[in-house]
């Protein structure tokens, strides 16, 4: 029988494009700051928002699901993105997708609930530094200005016409996580370098 255990490392969406950011990020002056994030565990969650299992699912995780639209809450390492009424995107550190799912899943009981690990479908990318804001509205419809798109804030929308979830990180100097599906990192990637040249 063959043996079919992984021998090499797994390789990130954009392991490949590594360089080019950290070097697009060293020409800029301190202008922005491009870097993927990878393997961040992401997990979907849908559940009723007025039901007990939401606020069991907050105790269990010590993390409130945020109720407002395109909100954000973190605590710690994980974080909480509003997606729609009923969903959410749980991002946390690389490797907590089994602790998280099965926190959730012990924490609804018998209560309606979808809870899917969704990590290996998108890449985080980190924009960040003081022309972030400036390099994302090149390509991204939403009003970017700090009073319209603050932090704790998130939206799916599209950013170099391809769909992303953006999040403005808690802190103004975090700048902008970009999640994008793992077929589309490399476009993106390649989108954003193009954008910054702006600013090298």
């Amino acid at each position: 029988m063959a043996d079919t255990a992984l021998t090499a490392p797994p390789r990130s969406p954009l392991s490949h494009a590594a360089e080019r950011l950290a070097a697009a990020t060293r020409t800029s002056g301190g202008a922005i700051r491009l870097a993927e994030l990878p393997f961040l565990s992401q997990i979907n969650v849908r559940l009723d928002a007025k039901g007990t299992a939401a606020a069991a699912v907050g105790l269990a995780l010590d993390l409130p699901l945020p109720l407002e639209p395109n909100t954000v809450v973190r605590a710690g390492e994980l974080t909480a993105l509003w997606l729609g009424p009923d969903e959410w995107l749980l991002v946390g550190p690389p490797g907590s997708e089994r602790d998280l799912e099965s926190r959730i899943r012990e924490a609804t009981g018998d209560e309606p609930v979808s809870v899917t690990d969704v990590s290996a479908q998108r890449t985080t990318l980190l924009v960040a530094g003081p022309r972030a804001r400036d390099l994302l509205a090149h390509g991204c419809p939403l009003d970017l200005h700090p009073r319209a798109f603050g932090t704790g804030r998130c939206a799916q929308t599209t950013l170099g016409r391809t769909q992303v979830v953006l999040v403005a990180r808690d802190e103004p100097r975090a700048g902008f996580w970009v999640l994008v599906r793992s077929s589309f990192a490399g476009y993106l990637a390649d989108w954003l370098l193009d954008a910054a040249t702006e600013y090298i």
